[in-house]
Formats: C-alpha cells, structure tokens, sequence
C-alpha cells in the first residue's frame, strides 16, 4: 500500500537545481532509507516531502491530496519530522519539549488536557526519556538528546515519521540504540519511517526499502538486496566494493571497498 508518492519533482535553490524530475512512492507501514554521497540530494527530498521547503514542479500526493494545498496542522497530524541538527531548547525541560508535539492538536492558545499529558508520558515511556522528564534538555547526552526529540515526534501521534541522519554524531552503541528505536516503532506501532543515513551496513540492517541517489536523481529503489549491490554502489558512491551477507540479519552488507580513481 502507498500513501505518499511524489511525481516528477523539480527542487531547487535559487537557480541551482538539486532534485530533477524525480518520482517515487514510499510503503506505507515499512522502514524506508535514503543513501547517497553528500550533495545528492537526500535531506532535500526529505525535506520537500515533508513540505519543510517548497518543490518548483510536480507533485507530493498523500491520502490523494496534494501536500502544498494541506491545511498545515492537518498535514502535522500525519507527518512529523526530526531534522538533521534539531534547534537547541535552552531552557526547555525534555517534558517541555515534548509538549510541543501536541501544537498540532492545540486550538487557538488552549492549556494541555489530560489526554494529551497521557500522550506525553506515553511518548517518554516509549523512547526510555520518562527519567529525564523534568531535566533540562541542554544537560543530557547526544543520545538521550537524540531519544527526547524522537518522543517530541511520537507525542505528535503522526502515522509517519521521517528523520534526517538520526545518528550523526552519536557512538556505535547509541547509533544501533536509536535505529533499534525507530524499527521497534515500526514493528510494534505500525509507524511508517523514512530516513537519511550515510551507514550502509546500517541503512541496509534496518530498512525494508532502500532509495539510492546521485546528483538529484533515483539510481536505484527496492529491496536491500536490489539496492546495495556492487554496481548500484559503483554509480552513487565510485566505489568497488566487494558484498557479502550479513550472517545476524541475512540482510547484504559491505565488507570493504575501494575507490575507483578517475571515475
């Protein structure tokens, strides 16, 4: 089943073009992951999907209406997203934070209810922050951090959740935390999931569908196994990598690569 899918997207900077006459559909109730080098295009997508920033043609359609013509909080009652650096929340508690996952539910300056309290705690139960309640956000680690603006976006009770490289700058230990996280949600909740990651092991251990971009393009969507391949890799990366098969997982995983000078 497809909910969201983009027809013959065009974004642009200026006059600099980076998506160009892209399509796509993303499963609904699946982990989907987009990869590709620095530049290509992927937060750009993520972005425009998530109507964060405009597209100059074609169309983002979701439950048959398209999302530039959404009303704004209808549209955050179903979609929510975790940029790749969220703003800082100096002074802000992490049940604060979370809080702020309810403005879609809000009408006009109205007090929180005790649903969504229930909602709030719910959300910091889920993500393991409900310790952290009245701790500020600006003293926790880049991980725990990372976990309150996860809750944030459950708290927003949105069937889809799409995150921007939801691990940079946090360890292995805290990466495969997060990833677990966002998979458990998936698998018991049902929440479709779209992200960015730069780790291909991981990319290709945690999601059901990949897309692989280069220069604002779609080289490959699918399966992992259709997906990170060696010539897939070859195209977006110029690399030579060599595949093997994760022995956990039975997912495909890269055990080394090389660069391929001069392409």
């Amino acid at each position: 089943m497809v909910r969201l899918f983009a027809e013959h997207l065009d974004i642009s900077y200026g006059d600099r073009a980076i998506v160009k006459d892209l399509s796509l559909s993303i499963p609904d109730k699946k982990i989907t992951t987009i990869i590709g080098s620095n530049g290509c295009g992927k937060s750009t997508l993520l972005k425009a999907l998530t109507r964060v920033i405009p597209h100059q043609s074609g169309s983002i359609v979701l439950d048959g209406a398209d999302i530039a013509k959404e009303n704004t909080k209808k549209l955050a009652r179903k979609i929510a997203i975790l940029p790749q650096t969220p703003e800082n929340a100096p002074g802000l508690t992490v049940g604060e934070l979370v809080s702020y996952g309810r403005f879609p539910y809000q009408k006009g300056f109205g007090r929180l209810s005790a649903e969504d309290h229930d909602i709030i705690n719910w959300a910091l139960d889920v993500t393991g922050t409900q310790f952290f309640k009245y701790h500020p956000v600006d003293a926790l680690s880049g991980g725990q951090r990372q976990r309150v603006w996860i809750a944030m976006a459950l708290a927003q009770e949105t069937e889809m959740i799409f995150l921007d490289e939801p691990t940079t700058y946090l360890d292995m230990a805290h990466q495969l935390e997060i990833l677990e996280l966002l998979q458990k949600l998936n698998e018991e909740q049902e929440r479709t999931i779209v992200m960015v990651l730069h780790d291909l092991n991981q990319a290709a251990r945690f999601a059901d569908h990949l897309i692989a971009m280069k220069n604002g393009e779609i080289v490959k969507a699918g399966a992992c196994h259709e997906v990170i391949t060696a010539d897939v890799l070859k195209t977006v990366f110029r690399i030579d990598a060599e595949i093997g098969m994760d022995p956990r997982t039975q997912k495909p995983i890269c055990i080394t690569y090389n660069l391929i000078k001069g392409a």
